[in-house]
């Protein structure tokens, strides 16, 4: 099959690589039909993350259709379609049985395109089957879908949850990205009396505008004057970074109110300044965390009911083999006004199942 393949910090090839196969009797096989690019997956790139090491097939989302499955799947079965979350979680860890996925220390976690070979493939193993993929309605569009496997439960989660966003808050989103995005709209399902959004591009302070902000700020223009002037000078209840750069973070604790939360979502590459001699007497609580993808079947049953303003995420669509075109059109977002590209795998009339008896459904 051919894959998006790692090769050493600024280099990526989509070449051949050998087809995954069965490891575990808790795998399946799936053939991806839609996949998309995380800038967690840009930051591996620049080498910010060196534990993934060349040679590595990228990528943790994608939509598919399971075609082979080891002898202990329950869930799913070939011919079934899946969304696979960018978290996978053995299930019978401390942290599994909290529903911590994300934190797994059996063999779970983040792994995929990771510490094991990803979804930018034509073809993923997919490991702890049964907890880590999910079937999808008939209905549910599979390019939509996709934004499932991690946009939307990392910025419900990271940030709208460990926020504790509530009713009447002001909430600050600084970075309007797709994961940004995504943390404005389902903020939203909170109630806050006001949602902000700071950024450096227009294109997104608009798209930010459209799904629901009330005030949009660039970056540039001391968006700490005007949360201060929105607030009486207090603050905000709740700042989220979606950005991952030190000046973002210093940002936001900058802009929170005494006794607000401080709700980093952002991947961050270099450290930051946490500036106790200014917090140490404010009552802040700053939270960070890995997505557990535990809200997945949720927002899934939010996007079958049309809840969920997944389609405006999508900017640009590929074919599959366009991964390379798709990567530099995602990393100049700025310039090509790209907030999550979708690319769409070869369609067959005939799919081929492996060993169809070996996946009982139940």
């Amino acid at each position: 099959m051919k894959a998006l393949v790692f090769q050493g910090p600024g280099r990526t090839a989509w070449q051949e690589v050998p087809d995954p196969g069965i490891k575990d009797p808790a795998d399946v096989i799936v053939r991806v039909d839609a996949v998309t690019i995380c800038g967690t997956d840009l930051h591996i790139v620049k080498g910010d993350l060196p534990d993934v090491v060349p040679g590595r097939v990228l990528g943790h989302e994608a939509v598919g259709t399971v075609v082979e499955g080891g002898g202990d799947v329950r869930s799913v079965r070939p011919g079934d379609r899946v969304l696979v979350s960018c978290i996978s979680a053995c299930g019978r860890c401390r942290f599994c049985r909290e529903s911590r996925y994300g934190q797994c220390r059996g063999g779970g976690g983040w792994v995929l395109g990771h510490t094991i070979d990803g979804t930018q493939a034509e073809y993923v193993r997919v490991p702890f089957a049964d907890l880590s993929v999910h079937p999808l309605p008939d209905a549910v569009d599979s390019a939509e879908a996709v934004l499932l496997a991690d946009i939307f439960p990392t910025s419900y989660e990271v940030g709208v949850l460990n926020g504790n966003v509530r009713p009447g808050d002001t909430v600050v989103v600084v970075g309007a990205g797709p994961v940004g995005l995504a943390a404005i709209a389902t903020a939203r399902l909170y109630s806050p009396a006001r949602v902000i959004a700071v950024d450096l591009a227009p294109s997104r302070l608009a798209k930010a505008r459209e799904l629901g902000a009330d005030a949009v700020v660039n970056a540039a223009e001391e968006p700490e004057m005007l949360v201060g002037d929105l607030t009486d000078g207090l603050g905000a209840d709740v700042v989220m970074e979606a950005v991952g750069v030190p000046e973002t973070f210093e940002m936001c604790t900058r802009m929170v109110r005494p006794g607000g939360r401080v709700a980093n979502i952002g991947v961050h590459g270099k450290p930051a300044t946490l500036h106790l001699e200014d917090l140490w007497t404010k009552d802040v609580t700053i939270t960070t965390g890995l997505v557990d993808t535990s809200s997945t079947p949720m927002l899934l049953r939010m996007l079958a009911a049309g809840r969920l303003p997944t389609s405006s995420l999508i900017s640009h669509r590929f074919g599959l083999g366009q991964m390379e075109e798709a990567y530099e059109v995602f990393s100049r977002a700025g310039d090509t006004g790209a907030l999550k590209v979708v690319l769409g795998g070869p369609r067959h009339d005939d799919l081929a199942i492996s060993n169809p008896s070996r996946v009982q459904k139940t």
